[in-house]
């Protein structure tokens, strides 16, 4: 079995495909490649594909397939032409002999995934989804879906959350929008937390919370939010995703690979130069 297919096999057991918001979403094997890299047997995991991480990925010969969480390919293409930055990067992968896998939104929505993390580092409470996955699409996993809601064992100032954000993601500032409940005088402890990963404004936007933590959500979706008595913790889009792969992802996907029992050991290495293009300075 192909080092392709076992990582896709593998992932499938942790994100399950049918998890992914499909209707707009491109997630599984992006890229086969006809000629995979000889001996290769090493997968790369990176939020972003971004030409500086696809050199690094390339560099090491062991590398034959790449796991990237935002999928390289997400609209449809006519052509494939250097000129393109997107279709450069994949291009570049198949010359090499170097696949790609996606989970993307199927890794936010499962147990275990992305926002169950999040949620994590917030506190202890109790988690459920915001919008729970059918049976059908939850593939066995139970308390699945699109977001998900913290209820705190222990509410907290507003203040407080936001400083366990900053540590747990590693951040030295991070953007918030303060409701009037959780300003001056008032300040009023914080009991339920709404969650996504990346740009989640339209996941937490319909649900009822004392705060919504996402990534990243429009001028207006932070208006509206604030003027619910809801404050906004905004990490920016790829922060609020980056550490799960360390923390997370390399363990569950090692554990599943060395399960399978196939072929030659393989192995895992995370990007040291996927990070999130926006800082606060």
């Amino acid at each position: 079995m192909s080092l392709l297919s076992r990582v896709s096999a593998c992932m499938q057991r942790i994100a399950p495909l049918s998890l992914a918001e499909r209707e707009w979403d491109n997630v599984g094997t992006l890229l086969e490649a006809a000629k995979p890299r000889e001996g290769a047997n090493k997968v790369f995991l990176t939020i972003d594909l971004t030409p500086k991480v696809l050199d690094e990925a390339l560099e090491d010969p062991s590398v034959g397939v790449i796991v990237a969480y935002h999928p390289p390919i997400f609209f449809a293409w006519k052509s494939l032409k250097m000129s393109d930055l997107k279709q450069s990067l994949v291009l570049k992968c198949a010359a090499a002999g170097v696949s790609i896998y996606s989970p993307h939104t199927s890794l936010d929505s499962c147990r275990g995934g992305i926002n169950d993390w999040l949620a994590s580092l917030v506190g202890e409470g109790s988690v459920r989804p915001i919008v729970p996955a059918t049976a059908e699409n939850a593939a066995g996993q139970e308390n699945v879906g699109s977001g998900r809601i913290i209820e705190l064992a222990q509410p907290q100032p507003f203040g407080s959350v936001v400083d366990a954000v900053k540590r747990q993601l590693g951040l030295d500032h991070i953007r918030v929008a303060r409701a009037a409940c959780h300003s001056g005088t008032e300040n009023k402890l914080v009991s339920s937390v709404a969650i996504c990963a990346g740009s989640g404004g339209s996941v937490v936007g319909p649900a009822t919370a004392d705060v919504y933590l996402t990534g990243e959500m429009d001028h207006h979706s932070v208006l509206a939010a604030v003027a619910k008595n809801t404050s906004c913790i905004l990490a920016e889009h790829s922060n609020t995703e980056r550490g799960y792969l360390r923390a997370i992802l390399v363990k569950r996907l090692q554990e599943e690979l060395d399960a399978d029992a196939i072929d030659a050991p393989a192995s895992i290495v995370v990007s040291e130069h996927d990070r999130d293009p926006i800082t606060i300075e």
